[in-house]
């Protein structure tokens, strides 16, 4: 069973902007998003509705995702750095 996708609200509010441009076509900017185009309007229409306070707690945000690759990639870096410290002072013992 596929899991489902989640989005940011970041992702949500700009898809939904885009939407507003002029000769902007639903189906066109959900194609292009990788998104179904029902969706696309489901999300518009609670931006509408709901106004500001839509879109609650869905996804992660670039921010927080940012910081987490960071993270990681500072973690992966000292790995890489401990493993060469490694491998250089084992092949100097070695005759």
């Amino acid at each position: 069973m596929q899991q489902r996708k989640r989005y940011s609200e970041e992702f949500k509010r700009e898809a939904v902007g885009l939407t507003r441009l002029p000769g902007a076509s639903v189906s066109q900017i959900a194609r292009d998003l990788g998104i179904r185009a029902n969706q696309l309007h489901r999300w518009r229409r609670e931006l509408e509705v709901v106004g500001k306070k839509a879109f609650p707690g869905n996804g992660v945000a670039r921010d927080q995702e940012l910081l987490a690759l960071k993270l990681e990639l500072a973690r992966v870096k000292k790995e890489r750095d401990f493993l060469r410290d490694a491998a250089a002072f084992f092949a100097k013992e070695s005759p």
